[in-house]
């Protein structure tokens, strides 16, 4: 008599970069609900201590890493006899990245850039969340990912949403099993699949959308008004204060416009910006037979992180069911220039090329913190920001070398033309801020 057994696969590891952040606390509540498929690995903060203890005694990770060295040395003692290793610094993220199957990079700004690299040439699958790695050196990180067999997945909203609507066009035989952007092999005829760097078939727009933020009908002259608690104050996404910023000046449309060029290989004047202030319609596709595709969900991020954890399955994220009649109506306008000038920027920067992504982003990092701080009113972070891209060099070609070089000389400029002409906001309502951010 032959007795059947069942064979059940150990569950996937998963490494967190940035854990305590907004899309660090969306993986883990994903994750948990999906315990026999997934197991934690490896958490990461930066400072944060009290986060990352709770984090780390609920799911118990193999390594747990804090960028600030101090911070390691306090959350080891304070793990001290937990099964979890304890380590600080930068150089300890890379390690991080290549203690699981699956790495999740959340890590904000150009901070996430070396981490996001290690992930890609440890050959795992990466989940990528950090807008800025893509924006300095997305032609780099995708090559890195050819190279190392990497699957590289986008979690931003506004690209999974591309993502999937490109593999929902790729035919029988793919969909969703279809190549993903960085699986590392080659896209075949009629494919469809967005590998790295290659244009998936039939392409020919990409709208991305976005909400215009809580400043979308703000009269102009109310901008210089305008407070840190303000900005942060979305009014559809839960977001920490740096990307609120970016989503209130419309920075963050500028960044993911960059991304969507290195990712799905299109030209930026082949990239529109439509402020769609539901957040229902995370972007859309149109196809050279002009058909138009559109992924639609609730402004939740668990939903982009289930896909692509789950990739090329489906599970569940815990989000709410989207109702369309609740949603009543769908708006799209153009985005007001006058009132979005960071859109300009970002699309100057895109066509220059070489280290200018770099340096924009670098310069917008410092403006922002500034405007956070009290120390540089919300009406001028695009006139700083412009002034520092002033000395980048633009290009075809970007090395490593060459955006670190760019980020460092960007944000020397942007602290210099802060020093020499500061413009801040009340003391109250920088108060306000910090209590509301």
């Amino acid at each position: 008599m032959t007795v059947a057994t069942t064979v059940t696969a150990a569950p996937q590891s998963v490494a967190i970069l940035g854990a305590t952040g907004s899309i660090g606390v969306s993986a883990l509540d994903v994750i948990a609900r999906h315990p026999r498929q997934y197991r934690v690995a490896g958490l990461s903060a930066h400072a944060n201590i009290d986060a990352l203890r709770r984090q780390c005694a609920r799911f118990q990770p193999d390594l747990a890493v804090m960028a600030d060295a101090a911070a390691a040395r306090r959350l080891a003692d304070e793990l001290a006899g937990a099964p979890t290793r304890v380590l600080g610094g930068g150089d300890a993220l890379a390690e991080l990245a290549a203690a699981a199957d699956i790495v999740v990079c959340g890590i904000v700004g150009a901070a996430g850039l070396a981490s996001t690299l290690a992930a890609v040439r440890a050959g795992k699958k990466v989940l990528i969340a950090n807008k800025e790695p893509l924006v300095m050196l997305g032609g780099l990180i995708l090559r890195e990912a050819r190279n190392a067999g990497a699957t590289v997945l986008p979690i931003d909203s506004e690209h999974n949403a591309i993502f999937q609507c490109v593999a929902a066009a790729a035919g029988p035989g793919t969909g969703d099993g279809g190549a993903g952007p960085g699986t590392g092999g080659s896209a075949g005829p009629g494919d469809g699949g967005a590998l790295p760097g290659a244009r998936p078939a039939g392409l020919a727009r990409i709208i991305l959308t976005g909400s215009g933020g809580p400043f979308r009908r703000l009269p102009l002259g109310e901008f210089r008004h305008v407070t840190p608690a303000q900005a942060c104050a979305h009014p559809n996404w839960d977001m920490g204060p740096k990307v609120s910023v970016d989503s209130a000046t419309m920075m963050n449309k500028g960044l993911e416009l960059i991304e969507a060029c290195a990712l799905f290989a299109v030209d930026e004047s082949e990239v529109d910006i439509v402020v769609h202030p539901q957040s229902v319609v995370h972007s859309l596709v149109e196809f050279a037979d002009r058909s138009v595709l559109a992924q639609l969900g609730p402004p939740d991020m668990r939903v982009a992180i289930a896909h692509a954890l789950g990739w090329p399955q489906r599970i569940a994220s815990g989000a709410r069911r989207l109702s369309l009649t609740d949603c009543a109506r769908l708006d799209f306008e153009p985005p007001d220039h006058r009132r979005f000038p960071c859109i300009g920027l970002a699309r100057q920067a895109a066509r220059a090329g070489g280290a200018m992504p770099a340096a924009m982003n670098a310069a917008n990092e410092v403006a922002v913190d500034a405007f956070l701080r009290g120390q540089l009113r919300f009406d001028r972070i695009a006139a700083t920001v412009e002034s520092s891209m002033a000395r980048a060099a633009a290009g075809r070609d970007c090395t490593l070398e060459d955006a670190l070089q760019a980020d460092a000389q960007a944000r020397r400029q942007c602290r210099e033309l802060l020093r020499a002409a500061p413009v801040t906001v009340g003391v109250a309502d920088v108060a306000v801020a910090g209590a509301g951010a």
